[in-house]
């Protein structure tokens, strides 16, 4: 029935690998969305809101939603910037910089097994189309 639906189809993937990463960040206590907050933070820190939520394409409401649960977790600060007074910079805190290469690696992992079961040409190729879809709508 929906075998060309491009919504009903990429919602379906995204329940899919909504609970493999949900899997794969449970020790941590993350959701998925708080961890990949987490890693764009440790890797790009400081920064501000509005360029976390460039770099994720969420709204800025939505990137602060996770922040504060970061927040709440001591796995970031805010602190007032000197770039933009409008907005606060994000930093890492030592509790998540101990964590860093366990979180990157748990999601190597989940990445690692999608490329043996889809073949990594394929997971690769997927990963480029699904891009090339989302900047196009933008």
């Amino acid at each position: 029935m929906f075998e060309q639906c491009l919504y009903f189809n990429t919602t379906s993937l995204a329940r899919q690998l909504e609970r493999e990463w949900t899997s794969a960040f449970k020790p941590f206590g993350l959701t998925p969305s708080q961890a990949f907050m987490l890693r764009v933070v440790l890797d790009k820190a400081p920064l501000l809101q509005s360029e976390l939520a460039k770099e994720m394409n969420i709204s800025r409401p939505t990137a602060t939603r996770g922040l504060d649960g970061l927040e709440r977790l001591g796995l970031i600060k805010r602190a007032s910037s000197a770039r933009d007074g409008r907005e606060q910079e994000i930093h890492a805190t030592p509790s998540s910089l101990k964590i860093k290469a366990d979180l990157n690696a748990a999601s190597a992992a989940v990445g690692k097994r999608l490329k043996k079961l889809l073949g990594t040409p394929h997971f690769e190729e997927a990963v480029d189309q699904i891009r090339g879809i989302s900047s196009a709508l933008k």
